[in-house]
């Protein structure tokens, strides 16, 4: 799946999903304060930017490779 290697295409799917899950369980879960559950939405976003950075990093990485390839 060529396609999934995009880190902005591969983040945003998995921002859509986890926002989808916010939205259904936020309203039903009273055992978590408010504070918490922002909480867990800020840490889940860290979580998201950190993974585009990381696969930007390796994309970036991939790319330097291959081209020192061809050069050689």
């Amino acid at each position: 799946m060529r396609f999934l290697r995009n880190p902005n295409l591969t983040v945003a799917l998995l921002a859509i999903y986890t926002a989808g899950i916010y939205i259904y369980f936020f309203p039903r879960n009273n055992e978590m304060s408010l504070s918490m559950k922002w909480a867990t939405v800020g840490a889940s976003a860290v979580i998201l930017l950190l993974l585009w950075f990381l696969l930007r990093r390796r994309e970036r990485l991939r790319k330097e490779r291959e081209s020192k390839a061809y050069r050689d």
